[in-house]
């Protein structure tokens, strides 16, 4: 008897040794899956030179706060850099800049805004989306509050995938232009953030079906220059 039950606890052991091995795996291939995916769908749709970027009318920046532990954050200079860029060249016509509105300490879409502007810019040009709290929210405001079908998303290579893949996924027919990296030591926590960031996105897009935060009603943007 004793032998018997012995056995029996060695069989449930050994069963629920397997059970956690095939999680463990499955969520690997999850992870694996959920990143190299963006990576696949954006591959023939990112640009990080100015010459071979095609003609877009819209493009979009996402936000993020311009110091960091009281010091510059080089994410932030990096797109406003690219943003000012593809502006000068002539390659867009309108830019939007999405980002956290939380408070009236914290407003990214202004502090964009202003930069840009100072940059040379036309304010009349640059529409601000107040309710960017995230990447899937900013792309999807982008079609269904402000009407773009066809644009540019300006961030680095991995915001600009992660924003592709949501995009397709959406319907929108959009590009990336790849603003400067940051130093990869720099970036590290970034980096296995975006890991995290991927398998929301799958989870967003393909079981929680979720939409941006806020929506409301359309906002038209400046009309385009056909000249």
């Amino acid at each position: 008897m004793k032998a018997r039950a012995k056995n029996r606890r060695r069989g449930w052991l050994r069963w629920a040794l397997w059970m956690v091995l095939g999680l463990i795996v499955a969520g690997c291939a999850l992870i694996a899956a959920a990143y190299f995916s963006a990576n696949w769908v954006a591959r023939d749709r990112l640009f990080s030179d100015l010459k071979e970027m095609p003609a877009m009318q819209v493009a979009l920046v996402f936000g993020t706060s311009d110091r960091f532990q009281g010091r510059e954050n080089l994410y932030y200079r990096y797109r406003i850099d690219a943003a000012v860029a593809l502006w000068e060249s002539r390659k867009v016509q309108t830019i939007i800049v999405s980002g956290d509105n939380r408070s009236r300490y914290y407003n990214e879409p202004e502090k964009m805004k202003a930069s840009l502007i100072e940059r040379g810019v036309p304010s009349e040009r640059i529409v601000c989306d107040y309710a960017g709290l995230r990447t899937l929210d900013s792309v999807v405001r982008a079609q269904k509050i402000f009407g773009a079908e066809r644009l540019v998303f300006v961030s680095q290579k991995f915001q600009n995938e992660r924003a592709i893949f949501i995009a397709r996924a959406h319907g929108i027919d959009a590009y990336g232009f790849n603003a400067q990296d940051v130093d990869r030591s720099a970036g590290m926590k970034t980096r296995i953030r975006e890991v995290g960031a991927r398998v929301k996105m799958w989870l967003d897009l393909y079981w929680l079906e979720t939409e941006p935060r806020h929506l409301g009603d359309q906002v038209p943007l400046p009309e385009i220059d056909s000249n």
